[in-house]
């Protein structure tokens, strides 16, 4: 059993919201001693319980994320924020629900979020966003505290 997983959200065919599944593709490829991680990709409700089945210590969910600042600002979004904030979505439910269902299987969850640039069909992810990314695995990878990061 992990002690993290990462449960990466988004769309990689829509530039900016593929940030979650372009980490999910840096933790396959090289892999980072007692994480692990899941591609929820569009639909993270369908993948909600291969995240409970690992009996992760936290979950870690990453996605693109509408929180008015500069792209590629990272920030972990309060539970009490989800539901006042315009997030920007590309899912077939809204991420509250995913995560209360995580939270109702007994899973500590933190939302971490990257603000993107630009969502749209087949437009390129910018460097910004790419920056984070990297930045967020190189603090997995360091076994730097992911919970430090500003919140919103």
């Amino acid at each position: 059993m992990p002690d993290n997983v990462v449960f990466a959200v988004g769309n990689s065919m829509m530039g900016d919201d593929g940030a979650g599944p372009l980490l999910a593709e840096m933790m396959r490829r090289d892999p980072i001693a007692g994480w692990d991680v899941i591609d929820g990709g569009m639909t993270p409700e369908n993948h909600v319980h291969r995240v409970v089945a690992l009996q992760p210590r936290r979950v870690y969910l990453v996605d693109a994320a509408e929180m008015e600042l500069a792209p590629g600002e990272i920030r972990i979004v309060e539970e009490s924020s989800i539901a006042d904030m315009l997030f920007m979505t590309t899912h077939s439910l809204p991420l509250s629900f995913v995560i209360e269902h995580l939270q109702a299987e007994g899973c500590a969850v933190t939302f971490i979020g990257i603000q993107p640039g630009i969502v749209a069909f087949y437009c390129p992810m910018l460097a910004p966003v790419k920056d984070a990314v990297t930045q967020l695995y190189a603090r997995m990878a360091s076994g730097g505290d992911m919970d430090e990061f500003e919140r919103i």
